[in-house]
């Protein structure tokens, strides 16, 4: 009798925690079931599906040489899954599934589907793949709704249940005939940037945490310094696991004489922790629903020329058309500049978080929709965030401080490539005119005012 493993967001095979221990109760087989439709409402960026697949080959080709036989099923809707599945361990003669649950309301409710419908098959529903996967509460047994005590609260569990990285599946038979995968599918993406195998996630782990991992601190805020891991790709689709990122942080520390529960990247994954958790506790926030109730008062404008211009990077703002040109052009942006347009489009031009929300999973490679929804929610203070709603970002000074020579801005606003760096910021009205570059589309102080008065005026402020 088969033990199957159902592989989601979690493409990968180092530190599987489904594998590893399915294998220890008899032969393997493994999928995955494709849901375009499901996919597409859901707002997966084609960038996003397209290393999806690139992974999914990955992981198909490495288990045919183990010997172990990889399905890709497909099918339109979440709904259709469990039938699906119930058909294929009949004919695979599946005595156990396993999979790693997945913390969106969706795939919960996919998931309690499965195991309700599933006969003569135990379901092994293991914990989520997160690096505390334990619910992460305050004494008197409540969610953290601020992440400073949370983050207290998450290092001290992870101290306490951290775990070795699990090991690859083992050769289970002869080596199987490759097989070349239908993913229809697929889109586009900077495979050059973001290679689809596993083996270049984890040496891109390495690298970072060798080389970059120290100061991080100190330069992960300048979009134009290779700083930061750009990993995230690899994050949201599972290419890494867990305790493997925990393994690096924890050695390269170690040999960096610095103590690994005081690294700031790895503050950064407790938000991705953080994030993911708060949709099991608040299912609002899986509804388009504001996490504090009263911003679903907030009257946001109705401008379609203000959004247009952001979606293209034509805001008249050096900082931000530079952002969003990175994001349609590769699929990602800098996380800095994630707050900077997010902040522009939701105090500054006053346009629903929501609609930013959509956008940015429709580009983004790394489209996780926890980490996103958390980050647009901050934003646009409706979210958790122990900060006041008055905290508006000054696109200016941002661009000043963090891109201070320009040298971001002139790589992804070529009309502005010439234009000296005490002028770049915010040229004036007749350079803009001489390259070609748009005036604002708004006044920041004027709407700076407008935006503080409106959340002002909330019912409960």
């Amino acid at each position: 009798m088969t033990q199957a493993v159902w592989l989601r967001n979690d493409l990968r095979l180092d530190d599987h925690p489904a594998l590893s221990q399915a294998q220890q109760h008899g032969s393997i087989h493994v999928l995955f079931i494709a849901t375009p439709k499901q996919w597409q409402q859901h707002h997966e960026s084609p960038a996003r599906l397209g290393l999806k697949a690139a992974a999914l080959q990955d992981i198909a080709d490495r288990l045919a040489d183990l010997g172990i036989p990889f399905t890709l099923l497909e099918t339109d809707w979440f709904a259709d899954v469990p039938a699906l599945l119930q058909q294929f361990c009949q004919q695979q003669q599946v005595r156990d599934l396993w999979f790693q649950q997945e913390t969106p309301w969706d795939e919960n409710q996919r998931d309690q589907a499965v195991m309700a419908a599933l006969n003569n098959v135990t379901v092994h529903a293991l914990p989520h793949d997160l690096l505390v996967n334990l619910p992460v509460k305050t004494q008197s047994d409540e969610p953290f709704k601020v992440f400073t005590p949370y983050y207290r609260r998450w290092l001290q569990i992870l101290e306490d249940t951290q775990q070795s990285p699990c090991t690859e599946p083992k050769t289970q038979g002869a080596a199987l005939p490759k097989q070349t995968l239908n993913c229809h599918w697929a889109g586009e993406f900077r495979s050059d940037l973001w290679p689809g195998k596993e083996a270049a996630a984890l040496n891109k782990l390495s690298a970072f945490c060798e080389f970059k991992l120290q100061d991080y601190k100190k330069q992960r805020d300048f979009p134009g310094k290779p700083a930061t891991s750009t990993l995230s790709p690899y994050l949201a689709n599972g290419q890494l696991g867990p305790r493997r990122l925990l393994a690096a942080v924890q050695f390269f520390c170690g040999e960096q004489n610095r103590d690994w529960r005081h690294d700031d990247w790895l503050r950064e994954l407790a938000w991705r922790d953080f994030y993911k958790q708060l949709l099991i506790h608040f299912p609002r926030l899986n509804k388009f629903q504001p996490f504090k109730p009263e911003t679903r008062y907030v009257q946001w404008r109705d401008d379609e020329a203000g959004f247009k211009a952001w979606c293209e990077g034509k805001t008249g703002f050096p900082i931000v058309d530079a952002a969003m040109c990175q994001l349609n052009q590769t699929g990602w942006m800098h996380n800095r500049l994630r707050m900077i347009s997010a902040s522009f489009l939701t105090k500054l031009l006053f346009i629903d978080w929501r609609r930013g929300e959509d956008y940015f999973l429709d580009k983004l490679i790394d489209g996780d929709f926890a980490s996103n929804n958390g980050g647009w929610q901050w934003s646009a203070s409706t979210g958790v965030d122990a900060a006041p709603y008055f905290r508006v970002f000054n696109p200016t000074l941002q661009s000043e401080r963090y891109d201070p020579e320009g040298q971001f801005i002139k790589r992804f606003v070529p009309e502005l490539a010439n234009v000296p760096a005490k002028q770049i910021h915010n040229p004036p009205a007749e350079l803009r005119q001489q390259c070609g570059y748009p005036q604002p589309v708004v006044d920041y102080k004027q709407a700076r005012v407008d935006a503080i008065a409106a959340f002002k005026g909330l019912p409960g402020d």
